[in-house]
């Protein structure tokens, strides 16, 4: 199975020029979407560019790269995320082994090779609220939510995984009808993973395939930002689509 990569860069050229090299050869296609000028600095063939006139949300952005490639398999690629040589390869045979797995994920490791906890059950509301207020400092993280007592070797089922990096079927895709371009950052990827679980479709989380990823994480550090209210509205998106998940305490 073919498979296409997708780049969003918002502004982040010199994270780009260090990624395509490494991503280049494990595709057939690769497009990076310049959501902002000055977002992508020298990009050799094959890769193809695509230059926003205004800015777009993340989820309208893959969206975009989506229907401007046509691998069976869609790789979603974040600036800061970089595959050792055999992550695709092991994502892709993976894949092609099991019909209704439509999302994989990879391990994520910081740069400093510490292990990072992308795969992450669904949204609580108690969760929820510990994660987003003051009240994280005094409780500390949820071991539930983050699995940080899981560190399977093998492959797992996943409720959801980080969107920094992740291999998607497009039959599965176009089923869903894409990415919610309602998000405009944040929350994308649970509501994603979210409505691939109602449909059937499985996700798995595949360790053996490792991806080295920055992970600024300004939400977790900071209260009051702008990408805290983004966060915020991306949760009360999920929650109005799911309400359901309101139950989930």
């Amino acid at each position: 199975m073919r498979v296409a990569a997708i780049v969003v860069s918002h502004g982040h050229a010199a994270d780009v020029e260090r990624l395509l090299p490494a991503l280049l050869p494990q595709v057939e296609e690769l497009v990076v979407v310049a959501n902002t000028p000055d977002s992508v600095g020298a990009v050799a063939a094959p890769a193809r560019v695509i230059e926003n006139a205004r800015p777009l949300g993340f989820a309208a952005n893959v969206n975009l790269g989506v229907r401007a490639t046509q691998g069976e398999l869609v790789c979603t690629v974040n600036p800061d995320a970089v595959p050792r040589p055999d992550a695709i390869a092991i994502l892709r045979e993976f894949m092609a082994e099991r019909a209704r797995c439509g999302i994989a994920g990879p391990q994520l490791v910081y740069p400093d090779g510490r292990w990072q906890p992308s795969r992450r059950r669904f949204p609580t509301v108690s969760g929820t609220l510990v994660r987003r207020t003051p009240l994280r400092r005094v409780i500390g993280r949820s071991r539930r939510h983050y699995l940080l007592d899981e560190r399977p070797n093998e492959p797992v089922q996943a409720d959801w995984m980080l969107g920094a990096f992740l291999l998607l079927r497009r039959t599965m895709l176009d089923e869903l009808g894409g990415f919610d371009e309602g998000f405009r950052l944040y929350g994308e990827d649970i509501d994603l993973c979210y409505r691939a679980a109602k449909a059937g479709w499985e996700r798995w989380y595949v360790p053996a395939a490792v991806v080295e990823h920055a992970h600024a994480a300004v939400t977790d550090k900071r209260f009051l930002t702008r990408r805290t209210l983004w966060h915020w509205r991306g949760i009360l998106r999920f929650v109005r689509k799911h309400p359901e998940r309101l139950r989930a305490l």
